[in-house]
């Protein structure tokens, strides 16, 4: 079975040059290849998460080079579990995103691009949460952050290249303190692996400890968003195509969070920095949701419920007991699939009113009634309401606050009930402005183009007071036939609204919905084995003992 564990990372590596050399001429072959790629990833992953449960963590040296030399791939119960999550995730997106691009019938070059960028993120999320080593953690990273910046600026937009240019920099500065702490990790203990830096980090001063526990926190706090390290992601995610969007907000994000827990947990246990995160969790949930209360366009929103509800899962981390910690992991797999079927669900309804500016469009209850469902259930699970898999996780965070009794924990505890009610909110002033309320005389009708190529956008005078990417992008009607659909195509190029949805991005999203509830309906099995996985992650030994065979 440990051979199975680099193949998440191998396949769609492998599949990346199959689809560079299909190109456009087989387009077909080329979306086969990697439906058929991320299915095969998704059952590996469903394999390896079986496996690590039952007979307990895999590894793997690759090349059979022990470390501190080898490359060290790990698959326990944690990796298992979001391994499985993401690689549903990736693939339902992946879905959606073959119907956007039928749907708009892109022949561009642009689009040909995508599915191997597409293939290399997933590799390079694959490989972070195998990882075994900082080295290895860090090259997952810079996979990611290639992968990124091609799926960001597809179709080379103005907003989109500012935009990536920014997600680029702030992912830049984060590598290079990555580096840097690696070095003098390397250089205080001689070793990069974890299961040795497990045993040799506890040797060293206190000081050298909490200094490169630090920089290892701070570099995962920017990958996942954490305030005051956030001010990036809300500029940077609502640009890019609806798909590209939903997997960035899913995954991106918490393969800092997993980065957290597993550092953390294996390598500076104790809790030494653990007030320190707690604060950070309250300042992101109560800032997040403040951000998103006041916005208007939903993707904007939506980033920044994203940026509070990191703060429940680091609140998990800070607390660093088997509750909190089991929590959390339940928490991470339940907003991974939320929050990206919410940004798929935006991209439905930009597709089928024309925008995201809340202002801006209105009656798509009556509209489109499987577009409210597909809005109102995740939207609900996001806000906590029972019994919901959102309930859970929330209720299993503050249940491990109450349990600790200090301060921090009373006041996260008070944060994430009050943070839940906002959220609810914001759920329901969406609700009422898009769905409920009837449509406004301003709402473009099916058939009217809204977004115009980029050459032409840059000739356009948007006033002194314009936020590039904000979502206040004023309407561009000009004459076109009915029938292509949304303003944010993979290309950017020139489009129209449509009354109905393309099947493909439609079903893509409902099993995104499916997965979300599907959390709910088998609570029972997916909390205990959270709280094994938690286990685990205290024991550290099981871990150890894997890798190094002693």
């Amino acid at each position: 079975m440990n051979a199975l564990v680099p193949l998440p990372v191998l396949l769609p590596l492998c599949a990346t040059g199959l689809s560079l050399a299909v190109g456009t001429r087989l387009k077909q072959i080329q979306r086969l290849v990697s439906v058929a790629v991320l299915t095969a990833v998704l059952g590996l992953s469903l394999t390896l998460m079986i496996v690590a449960d039952t007979r307990g963590p895999l590894s793997v040296n690759l090349g059979d080079f022990a470390p501190p030399l080898g490359i060290t791939l790990v698959a326990d119960r944690l990796s298992g579990l979001m391994l499985t999550v993401s690689s549903a995730i990736t693939l339902c997106v992946l879905v959606y995103s073959l119907g956007q691009g039928m749907a708009d019938r892109d022949e561009e070059t642009p689009v040909a691009v995508f599915h191997p960028a597409y293939l290399i993120l997933v590799a390079g999320v694959s490989c972070t949460f195998l990882a075994g080593d900082l080295v290895n953690l860090y090259v997952g990273f810079e996979i990611m952050l290639v992968a990124s910046f091609v799926l960001l600026t597809l179709g080379g937009t103005g907003p989109r290249i500012r935009a990536g240019s920014t997600y680029v920099i702030i992912s830049l500065f984060s590598s290079m303190l990555f580096l840097t702490a690696i070095a003098m990790t390397y250089a205080a203990t001689g070793t990069a692996n974890f299961a040795q830096l497990a045993g040799r980090l506890a040797a060293l001063p206190l000081g050298v400890q909490t200094l490169i526990q630090a920089m290892l926190l701070t570099v995962f706090a920017i990958k996942a968003a954490v305030f005051p390290l956030a001010a990036w992601l809300p500029d940077s995610y609502p640009t890019a195509p609806a798909p590209v969007t939903a997997v960035f907000a899913g995954l991106l994000t918490k393969v800092g969070v997993y980065s957290m827990l597993r550092t953390e947990t294996l390598l500076f246990p104790g809790n030494r920095l653990g007030d320190l995160l707690m604060a950070a969790a309250l300042a992101s949930m109560v800032v997040g949701i403040l951000g998103a209360v006041a916005q208007t366009d939903l993707k904007r929103l939506l980033s920044f419920t994203l940026i509070s509800h990191i703060g429940y899962m680091v609140f998990g981390i800070g607390l660093a007991t088997r509750d909190a910690y089991g929590g959390a992991i339940v928490y991470v797999a339940h907003h991974i699939t939320v929050q990206t079927t919410l940004f798929l669900v935006a991209g439905l309804i930009e597709r089928r009113g024309g925008t995201n500016e809340l202002t801006r469009i209105g009656g798509l209850a009556k509209a489109s009634p499987l577009l409210a469902v597909l809005f109102f259930v995740p939207a609900m699970n996001l806000a906590g309401i029972p019994p919901l898999s959102g309930f859970i996780g929330k209720l299993g965070l503050m249940r491990a606050g109450v349990a600790d009794g200090s301060v921090w924990a009373w006041l996260l505890v008070t944060g994430s009930a009050v943070t839940s009610l906002f959220t609810l909110y914001v759920m329901a002033k969406v609700w009422n402005l898009a769905f409920w309320r009837a449509a406004p005389p301003g709402q473009a009708a099916a058939g009217a183009v809204l977004e115009s190529d980029s050459e032409e956008d840059d000739d356009i005078d948007e006033g002194p007071d314009h936020i590039p990417g904000s979502g206040d992008e004023p309407v561009r009607p000009r004459h076109e036939p009915a029938g292509l659909a949304v303003a944010a195509t993979l290309h950017g190029h020139a489009v129209t609204t449509t009354t109905k949805l393309p099947l493909p991005m439609t079903a893509a999203t409902a099993a995104a919905v499916v997965l979300g509830l599907a959390f709910t309906v088998f609570a029972g099995p997916l909390t205990s084995y959270t709280d094994r996985a938690a286990a685990e992650l205290l024991a550290r030994t099981p871990y150890t003992e894997a890798v190094l065979g002693r």
